[in-house]
């Protein structure tokens, strides 16, 4: 079939009076060709209005594709038994033309941002090489829209802590922050709602308050608004990831600035300039940091275990032996592990990411070989309970050697039993049980109990009455 341009130009040599034979000989047509176009007249190239197989059962598909829950093989199996002829290719072909399962094409749009307007942040999991151990991690991306700027990360997990450590890397490496970070509905910052009635977690607000932005969401299934930061994954994937192997957690994300570096500097032809250049244009419109950012860390209050250690993630951190049984404050920030006794910085570890039931020690935590230990200090529970009673010294004495591994539970236990109960049954219960050597608080509280019962709870002789009383 002839184009509207061949089409056109046969009308235009005729009208300049040459023949048929010579029209076809100059454009390469045949002359029945040139007669046909002639004949119609109209450089419009005429719409083809062929019958299909598939119009006697138009209906009968509408039905069958609801009552078939949309299985155009089962469609096309009821269509054969009633006796249509028309192959599973027509079938779809009709169904495709005439809007039967499908929804309308629509063009996916485009989005123009102005330097400084909008940066992206998502994550993604993938697969990692750490210490010869492939292991499932999840990469952090943060991209600026216009310049196209990329800073990643990857971590074990990603949860709203990592995602405060990310944002603060990214933003104090790129030197500032555009006014909307627009994320996809994680529950990391979202406390409600999605897309533009999402409300995020307070502290996540406050987070963006500090740096000067806000967050934003997109509409759920809208997967176009969020493609500056969606695109790179698979780009990670198969560059930066792609057959290199790393020792540890430092090496891997020293490796990964590296690459970011490194990819911001390269050419990129669809940008026509590097994302570097562009990103000279945008850094003078972003949100400068602020004078001091704080680090970024995660609270824990802990009692020190009779070996000298706090628990943290699956994993102990040593503190000297004075503090056995005292209540520390433990600081978890990114690399590190601080703990603190009040005001005062007690001990300092590197953080173990990935530990499972793995032990910290600092050798300065520990006396040296032949060195004998310092004297421990009585703990608080301890010293509250003599205070009360100082008849019960033998008695602590003796359960503290009784319950390794325990000792500040059962003091805090017996300490709430001498405040509790009255002190003459307490005392005889106590030495009771002294005497047989039981250290077993539930029998010794059972015993006082008993007492009490016998001495302050006393069941009147039958048939006394109140007044009698």
């Amino acid at each position: 079939m002839l184009d509207q341009s061949q089409r056109t130009a046969v009308l235009e040599l005729h009208r300049e009076r040459h023949g048929i034979r010579a029209i076809a000989r100059a454009l390469h047509l045949s002359r029945g060709a040139v007669r046909d176009v002639l004949a119609a007249g109209t450089a419009v190239v005429p719409t083809l209005a062929r019958p299909e197989k598939a119009d006697p059962y138009v209906d009968d598909i509408r039905a069958l594709y609801a009552s078939c829950k949309g299985n155009l093989v089962r469609v096309h199996e009821e269509l054969r038994a009633r006796g249509a002829r028309l192959s599973y290719p027509a079938l779809t072909g009709f169904c495709r033309r005439h809007g039967i399962g499908t929804d309308p094409i629509t063009p996916a749009g485009a989005y123009h941002f102005d330097p400084g307007v909008e940066m992206q942040h998502d994550t993604s999991p993938h697969r990692v090489t750490i210490g010869g151990q492939v292991r499932v991690m999840q990469t952090a991306s943060l991209v600026l829209c216009y310049s196209r700027l990329i800073y990643i990360q990857i971590y074990p997990r990603f949860t709203r802590f990592w995602c405060k450590v990310f944002l603060t890397d990214a933003l104090q490496a790129i030197g500032g922050a555009c006014a909307t970070c627009m994320i996809d509905n994680t529950h990391v910052v979202v406390l409600r709602g999605t897309g533009a009635e999402m409300v995020p977690v307070p502290e996540m607000a406050a987070f963006a308050e500090r740096f000067g932005f806000t967050f934003r969401a997109h509409e759920k299934g809208d997967v176009n608004r969020s493609a500056r930061v969606e695109r790179p994954f698979d780009f990670i994937d198969h560059n930066f990831l792609a057959g290199r192997t790393f020792a540890d957690w430092a090496d891997l994300n020293r490796q990964a600035i590296a690459w970011c570096d490194r990819v911001n500097a390269t050419f990129t032809r669809h940008l026509h300039a590097s994302r570097r250049d562009l990103f000279a244009v945008e850094r003078p419109q972003l949100t400068p940091l602020p004078v001091w950012v704080p680090a970024v860390y995660q609270l824990h209050h802990r009692i020190v275990d009779t070996a000298a250690y706090v628990h943290v993630d699956r994993t102990r951190y040593s503190v000297p032996l004075s503090l056995i049984g005292r209540r520390v404050e433990v600081r978890d920030a990114k690399t590190t592990i601080e703990i603190f006794q009040g005001p005062r910085l007690v001990a300092a570890h590197a953080k173990v990411l990935d530990g499972v039931h793995g032990c910290v020690t600092a050798p300065a935590h520990r006396p040296r070989r032949g060195e004998p230990r310092p004297p421990r200090e009585p703990l608080p529970d301890e010293v509250a309970l003599l205070r009360l009673e100082p008849q019960l010294a033998s008695y602590v004495t003796a359960l503290k050697s009784h319950a390794a591994g325990r000792v500040p539970r059962v003091l805090r236990r017996l300490l709430g039993m001498v405040r509790d109960y009255p002190r003459a049954p307490l005392l005889a219960a106590v030495q009771a049980a002294a005497d047989y050597g039981l250290y077993d608080l539930d029998r010794l509280e059972r015993m006082v109990l008993q007492r009490i019962a016998h001495d302050y709870f006393v069941v009147p002789p039958a048939g006394e009455d109140d007044d009698d009383r």
